[in-house]
């Protein structure tokens, strides 16, 4: 089999009820058999429901595609075994039998997924450390110096306080919207 050496998103068809303990195993296994530069994010895609009973409002975690997980990965005869042999997994979505080789999601797709579950692609790499003076670059507080309080990676924001009319006031901004000083 050949294939493209480049990281790609996969869906990976499991029992129903088991998606969690699916990517549980994965990223241990992954680990385990030292195939982290192969396998890099597995996603069980989940939306918040908010439901309200007995006057009180409960938020829940609903699965977007039950019996399926998403895996970031780079496609090989090793890392499809892996994935393949966990237990839990059923097969991958997209490969018809026996050496096909799984097709992978398309860019549009996956973008889809990760926005709905606020985690847009593509991350950005940062340097920015906590405590850190920076300068806001777009929106409403361009301009404006202030020091960073709180990263947050996954949502790709920063919590960073400006000192406006005198006081300081926390502002969440993205990672594209300030600038080290």
């Amino acid at each position: 089999m050949s294939y493209i050496m480049e990281k790609q998103w996969f869906v990976v068809h499991t029992y129903s009820g088991y998606e969690n303990k699916v990517k549980a195993n994965l990223e241990k296994r992954l680990e385990s058999m030292g195939m982290e530069d192969k396998i890099f994010r597995v996603l069980v895609p989940e939306d918040e429901e908010t439901e309200i009973k007995n006057g009180k409002k409960k938020v829940s975690k609903k699965k977007v595609f039950p019996g399926y997980v998403l895996a970031e990965m780079v496609m090989t005869d090793d890392s499809w075994y892996v994935v393949r042999n966990t237990p839990g997994v059923t097969g991958f979505v997209g490969s018809t039998g026996s050496g096909q080789k799984p097709i992978p999601l398309l860019d549009e797709e996956v973008e889809v997924v990760l926005k709905r579950m606020g985690m847009d692609e593509p991350i950005t790499e940062i340097d920015f450390e906590v405590k850190e003076s920076v300068r806001v670059t777009d929106g409403p507080f361009t301009n404006f110096t202030g020091s960073i309080e709180h990263i947050d990676i996954d949502k790709q924001k920063v919590k960073v306080h400006v000192n406006m009319f005198g006081r300081e006031t926390p502002v969440e901004l993205e990672f594209s919207q300030i600038e080290k000083l």
